[in-house]
């Protein structure tokens, strides 16, 4: 991140000891500390120790007038941090050191924390919009049934020791005993009613680093993308997820997909509530649309889909000039520049 004025980027490093490769990558944290002062940055690192901490410290950060904070940890500390820092102008850096890390595959960041540190470097803040459910705002989505129940059942130590095995292991247990509920989903004031296994809405288009269930979900446009997968079993899940990874939503009777500013849900059994990976809940409960909250520290490279094509980074520019050159007639005559008599 390049500072436009003579203070030096005051930057403070949140580390959550107890994410997923914390143990393995501590080092790297106190390597990326140095990199960044290496390149003139003020920086320091608090630890959390308890849940909320990193919330409670990344609001006492931005009250302090610190520059960026850095989410060292997983997609959970990460949250915790967004919702420190929403409606300041103290900027989300994060450092991969979770179980999947989606931020940061999002962002297409790089996945080793040193490079990922120099990669910041090279990153500029923007005003990206966040999603909030109930009074919890989420960077990445907010799931809704099924997947929201297997994360309610995943324990800390499973996440430590398992990684992302632990969320599949859950799964397949749980998938057998699942069912699907009547749910009413007003949005934007048009109410639908389905039997539903899971919703998701999403801001941005990553689900749990892998897949594109809210594929067409902008960081910066003001909407939350939902989809909505419905039916009584599980048993057609592999038909569903195809039919999201080819993004055929419109052709598959069982997926609806909205872009909204709000939604509403509540079930005839309240479902289960998670936001970036962590259970907070169940309906009924209000989501929301919260346009420009965060500001973030997006790279260069960011791909070109995530924002609008007037907030892309400036390695875009020179696509648009060219694509404007290309398009420029010749210079007109002096017969082409006189009037055309109308008819």
């Amino acid at each position: 991140m390049q500072n436009t004025t003579n203070d030096p980027t005051r930057a403070l490093i949140i580390f959550n000891p107890n994410a997923g490769q914390a143990g393995s990558l501590e080092h790297d944290i106190f390597v990326a500390r140095d990199l960044w002062r290496e390149h003139g940055w003020m920086v320091d690192i608090e630890p959390t120790r308890a849940p909320g901490d990193g919330t409670r410290i990344a609001r006492e950060a931005a009250a302090q007038g610190y520059d960026i904070v850095i989410a060292a940890g997983g997609d959970g500390t990460v949250n915790e941090v967004v919702n420190g820092l929403a409606g300041t102008r103290t900027a989300l850096g994060a450092l991969p050191v979770g179980t999947v890390n989606v931020w940061v595959r999002e962002l297409g960041l790089p996945l080793q924390p040193r490079a990922a540190a120099e990669a910041l470097l090279a990153c500029q803040p923007h005003a990206i919009d966040l999603g909030q459910a109930g009074d919890r705002y989420f960077l990445l989505m907010c799931g809704v049934g099924f997947d929201a129940a297997v994360t309610a059942e995943v324990r800390a130590h499973e996440k430590r020791r398992l990684g992302i095995f632990a969320y599949l292991l859950r799964a397949v247990n749980l998938a057998t005993r699942f069912r699907g509920t009547s749910t009413r989903i007003t949005i934007d004031g048009k109410t639908i009613r389905s039997r539903v296994l899971m919703l998701v809405l999403g801001n941005s288009q990553l689900y749990g680093g892998v897949v594109k269930v809210t594929a067409r979900a902008s960081i910066d446009d003001g909407l939350l993308d939902l989809c909505i997968i419905k039916g009584s079993t599980l048993l057609s899940a592999p038909f569903r997820l195809l039919s999201i990874l080819t993004q055929r939503y419109n052709l598959d009777s069982k997926l609806e997909y909205h872009r909204a500013r709000e939604v509403k849900i509540s079930a005839r059994r309240p479902l289960p509530v998670q936001v970036d990976g962590d259970h907070i809940g169940q309906t009924p409960m209000t989501f929301r649309a919260v346009p420009g909250a965060l500001l973030a520290l997006l790279p260069p490279t960011l791909p070109e889909d995530l924002v609008r094509p007037e907030v892309q980074p400036p390695r875009y520019a020179w696509r648009r000039l060219l694509g404007w050159l290309g398009r420029r007639r010749p210079a007109a005559t002096p017969a082409e520049r006189e009037p055309v008599e109308r008819r």
